[in-house]
């Protein structure tokens, strides 16, 4: 792995680190090359919930500009090649993503900062969807996001005017889930991680990618993916588990299987 990529394994918790902090942490071609089997390896070693992080004061700036960075003429295709298989490599994960977002988060930062389940804030992060600042439309599935996660008329205000937006903001909003004080922001990640890293695994990951089609699917649609999930999940050792803690009026103790 890239040095400004960084993986590391612990108590069922896998860390994903964006890692130039020099540079804001604005994505190079290492980096996304690196993120889908970065998240790949994780679920291969069995992690049970994902942090994805940067290093330093920011999150992401976005897209590297530059020499280093990745700029042609067909800047569709870049998206093709580098951008897009990280959105879906995140989409298709199936254990909780942690969004630790430890700073500003701007253009395609902002769109895999919000891919994450949940997402926590710094109270000093900001989100920017800076695409039109450099007359570039938005992309990593940003539009489809905001759209999705605040209505059409304050994500058309963030994409076209291209403004800061603080964290208190953005959860008021509904955006991203919490915000807490900077000192307090770590504790509060490892505090939600752990609690879902001795959750059912299998039943969060579901749920995770239930609700998105929930957001594209009419009704009947998401019918339909309750119950086939619920098969699944009901053949698993975790809901055993569950039922046998609840009947004897313990604590469960979930394997992620």
């Amino acid at each position: 792995m890239a040095d400004d990529l960084l993986y590391s394994f612990e108590n069922d918790i896998a860390t994903i680190t964006l890692n130039a902090p020099d540079k804001l942490n604005s994505l190079s071609p290492s980096m996304l090359t690196g993120l889908p089997p970065a998240f790949a390896r994780a679920q291969e070693d069995g992690a049970r919930c994902i942090i994805f992080t940067g290093s330093g004061r920011a999150f992401c700036t976005g897209a590297r500009l530059g020499p280093d960075g990745i700029i042609g003429d067909d800047l569709g295709a870049v998206l093709q090649e580098y951008y897009e298989p990280v959105a879906r490599a995140m989409a298709d994960c199936d254990v909780p993503i942690v969004t630790a977002m430890n700073g500003v988060a701007a253009g395609a930062g902002l769109g895999f900062a919000l891919m994450g389940d949940i997402v926590i804030a710094a109270r000093s992060a900001e989100l920017i969807c800076a695409f039109a600042r450099i007359g570039l439309v938005p992309d990593a599935g940003t539009t489809w996001l905001l759209a999705k996660s605040i209505g059409r008329a304050k994500a058309l205000e963030m994409m076209l005017l291209a403004e800061a937006m603080p964290a208190e903001e953005a959860a008021r909003l509904g955006l991203i889930a919490r915000v807490v004080d900077d000192g307090a922001f770590e504790a509060e990640v490892a505090k939600v991680t752990g609690k879902l890293a001795k959750m059912p695994t299998r039943a969060l990951g579901m749920i995770r990618k239930q609700a998105t089609a929930a957001l594209d699917s009419g009704f009947e649609g998401a019918l339909a993916a309750e119950a086939a999930n619920q098969t699944v999940a009901g053949r698993t050792h975790d809901f055993m588990e569950g039922v046998m803690a609840f009947i004897h009026k313990r604590m469960p103790d979930f394997k992620g299987k």
